[in-house]
Formats: C-alpha cells, structure tokens, sequence
C-alpha cells in the first residue's frame, strides 16, 4: 500500500519509529492540550462512525424508494436487522475488548503484549466469522420468521440475508481490527476504512438495485463487496511499515491470558449491540401484534434514526478512548479526570442537539427512508415517542464508553445489562398491558422510560467507581 503524505505526518506525530516510539507516543497523548487532542482524535473517529452506518442506511433509503414494493422491501429488510446487529456485535466484543488492553500496554511500554493482543484478536474474529457465516446461511428464514417478518416480507429477508451472510468476514475484520488503528491514535486512518467501503457502498447500491433489477440482493451485494474492500484496507495497514502495532505470525495462537480478559472487557459492549438485536426481535413482534407490517416497518426507521444518535456517541467514546486507556496506563489520574470530563460535555452537547432536531422535524426524517405517505406520517408521531429521552443519552454513553476505556469489565456490563434486559425488554412487554386504549403506542413508549432509569443508575454508578479508580491511580 502507498504511503502519501498525510500518511507521513500521521506516522510521525505518533512516534512510529522504531527506536522512539513509545516516548513520542507518550507525549503525544499526555502533553498535548485536551481539546485540540478529543479534536483530533474524535472526529475522525465520529465521521468514521457516521460513514459506517451508511451501509445499512443508505441501502435501507434505496430499498424504500424501489417503485411498487419499495415499502414491504424496506419491511424484509428491516427485520434483518437484529441478525445484522449480531454480526456487528461480535466484532465488537473482540475489537472494543482488545483494543482498549492494547492502549494500556502501550501506555505501560509493554509493546509486546499490546502486539500478542492485536494478533490473538485477529485470529479470533476469523473463527467467530466462518461460524456466523454458516449459521446465517442454514438458519436465516427461520430466524426472520421468529424475528417478525410475516409471509409478504420475509422473501425479501431471506434474499437479502443469504448473500449478506456471505460477506460476514470482512464485516468482522473491518470492524474489529479497525478499533486497533485507532486505539493507537490513527483515528484518520481509522476513518478511511470505513470511508472506503462507504464510498463504494454509495456508488454500487444504484447500479445494483435499479440497474441490473436486483432489488434486495442487489442491496446486499453492493454492501459485501464495499466491505471488502475497508477489510483489504485494514489488514493492509495492520501488516504495513506505518503501524506501530503489527500483525504478526508469531502472535496468531490464541493464548488464554491474553484473550480471555479482551473478552471479558468487550462483554459489555457486546451485550450492548447484541441486546439491540433482541430488543429489535422483542419490538417487531409486539408491534406485528398490534400494528403489523406499517408499525414494524416504522420500527426500521425509527432504529435507522437512533442509529444517528448512538454512533456518533460511541465515535466520541472511541476517539476519547486512546487518551483514558494510555493515561490510565500511565498512571496519570488528572489526565483522566480532565479527558473523561470533557467527553461528557460533547456528548451531552451532541446528544441534546440531535433530540431538539427530531422534536422539531420528525417528518423529514422519516421522508428520508419512505416515499410513502401513510408510512411517513406514522413514523414522524412514532418518532417523537420513541426518542423522547435521547437528550439524556450523552451521560449514558459517556459513562459507558469510560469505564471500557479504563478496563473495568464489571461495571461496563452491569450498566448494559441494566439497561437493556432489566428495563426496556420488561417495559416493552408491560407497557401495552398499562396502556390498553392505544398498544402500539405503548410499546414505543418503553424506550424512552428505559432510557430515563438506565441514566440516573449508570451515573451513579460512575460517580462512585469513577471516584475509586483515580484514587487508586494516586495510590499506585
């Protein structure tokens, strides 16, 4: 792969040389001012974030536009999408679990272990591939058909599934290695891989689903050949002269003490994705109940919608995670007082920003999935709802995405338990039962009262252990 020159200074300003690397790094993430640092890091990480989502979005916006089955497709389609979010959650269990124990090696000067965690991973999300691979492709209808599809969408589904299920792969490998690149600072370069297969994913979609008359398959196989294309990328760098961090063969066998604990940290974040397919399951059912196909096809858009809310947060989290996880490592409390507070302020900015937004124009989001009128007109009141809490979630995620940067597994996974299978799977089950004059509103309204308990249990929570773990930092 050809250096150019932003790949250059990008290299240097990170201290990727052989001899000086890991004093440049240091000064790199512990001189440099907070804010310009978050800048540098976070947005590239929150475009990269917003670039990926563009996958699933811009195929879903194609879809709903396709002439006469454009509505009942986007509905297939959509009920793929807690198979979808399984995909994406394993990468994230092994990439979000890895990558932070990776920056603390760094931190610590502990290169070697740092590399034997990126190879351990690397191998691991090429074993979980080939499973999910053949799951997908043995049990896709039976699972869309559990999942809410009925017996107008679920061709559409399994048409979809079966060539998505072949790219699974390069999902996992994009995904989760991409998190190593910019765990060590390239969050530009982080920000292309996915820039790459988005771009693709843009260009192949129409010529895919209008062009060759391809419809639904036409959609998967624009997104499995892009995401080759950001996998090709990865591994690329990840074996490349610009990476301080390298594949290497010699860190390829999966080693217990290595890989266990990048599980047990990337648990939380694999329950917190994973749980969104349940709850996608949980959802499309109640709603085929007491709405059928026009509700679960406005559950699409609605998941679409908190999609833009939820990436670029976790984009903040990952761009602020180099900086808590190598200071952590270093034994530099302030820093991370400093860094964490400033991640909270963004987050709550963005988070207040994007709800002011759907309460004001919950319309014109939904006319971006749906030509159709009956459906955007259902959406835009569902859509109020359903996000009717989101100007909080920038505490939640802050909080969250903190305690993975920090390596505490435990409390990670109790607030995304919390969250999702002691609140919202409840709430979406009772709340019909509470609201008997209009159900179908009452299943929408569980997120929002979800979310208003799992933010005041998760900042309390952090406030508590936040305040332990710097001083243990000072007790070191």
């Amino acid at each position: 792969m050809r250096r150019t020159e932003q790949d250059q200074t990008e290299l240097q300003e990170k201290g990727n040389q052989s001899s000086g690397a890991a004093s440049e790094d240091k000064q790199f993430l512990r001189t440099e001012p907070l804010g310009k640092l978050l800048l540098k890091l976070a947005l590239p990480t929150v475009a990269a974030q917003l670039i990926n989502m563009l996958y699933n979005i811009v195929d879903r916006i194609y879809i709903g536009h396709i002439p006469d089955i454009g509505a009942t497709a986007l509905t297939g389609v959509g009920v793929c999408m807690p198979l979808i979010m399984i995909v994406s959650a394993f990468a994230a269990l092994v990439g979000y679990g890895g990558a932070p124990r990776a920056s603390i090696f760094m931190g610590k000067q502990d290169k070697e272990s740092a590399e034997k965690t990126l190879g351990n991973c690397f191998v691991l999300q090429i074993i979980i591939s080939v499973i999910l691979t053949a799951v997908l492709l043995i049990w896709n209808r039976d699972f869309l058909m559990a999942f809410g599809a009925s017996e107008n969408t679920i061709e559409y589904g399994v048409n979809y599934m079966n060539i998505y299920a072949l790219g699974t792969i390069f999902v996992e490998i994009t995904l989760g290695m991409n998190a190593f690149i910019t765990a060590q600072g390239f969050a530009k370069t982080g920000m292309l891989s996915v820039l790459i297969g988005a771009v693709a994913n843009i260009i192949l979609d129409p010529i895919f689903i209008f062009g060759f008359n391809m419809d639904v398959r036409g959609a998967a196989l624009a997104t499995i050949i892009s995401q080759a294309l950001s996998c090709i990328w990865v591994v690329g760098f990840l074996c490349g002269k610009k990476t301080f961090l390298k594949i290497k063969r010699k860190n390829l066998r999966l080693t217990p003490n290595i890989i266990l604990p990048c599980l047990a940290l990337g648990v939380a974040t694999f329950i917190m994705q994973a749980s969104e397919s349940v709850i996608s399951v949980c959802f499309n059912s109640s709603l085929q109940k007491y709405g059928g196909d026009i509700a679960v096809g406005a559950m699409t858009i609605l998941t679409s919608v908190m999609q833009f809310a939820m990436l670029p947060l976790q984009g903040l989290g990952q761009g602020a995670q180099p900086i808590i996880s190598y200071c952590y490592g270093a034994g530099d409390s302030g820093r991370v007082r400093s860094a964490f507070k400033l991640l909270l302020k963004v987050s709550v900015a963005y988070a207040v920003l994007l709800w002011l937004l759907v309460m004001l124009f919950p319309g014109g989001f939904a006319a971006m999935f749906t030509s159709d009128a009956e459906l955007m007109d259902y959406t835009g009141t569902a859509l109020r709802i359903y996000m009717a809490s989101m100007f909080l979630f920038g505490i939640q995620m802050a909080c969250q995405m903190t305690f993975n940067a920090l390596g505490k597994a435990a409390e990670s996974i109790i607030v995304a338990v919390m969250r999702k299978f002691v609140l919202l799977i409840p709430l979406i089950y009772i709340m019909p039962q509470i609201m008997r004059s209009d159900q179908t509103l009452a299943v929408y309204m569980a997120e929002p009262i979800a979310d208003l308990f799992a933010v005041t249990f998760t900042a309390v929570l952090f406030t508590i252990q936040f305040k332990k773990t710097l001083k243990s930092i000072k007790g070191a």
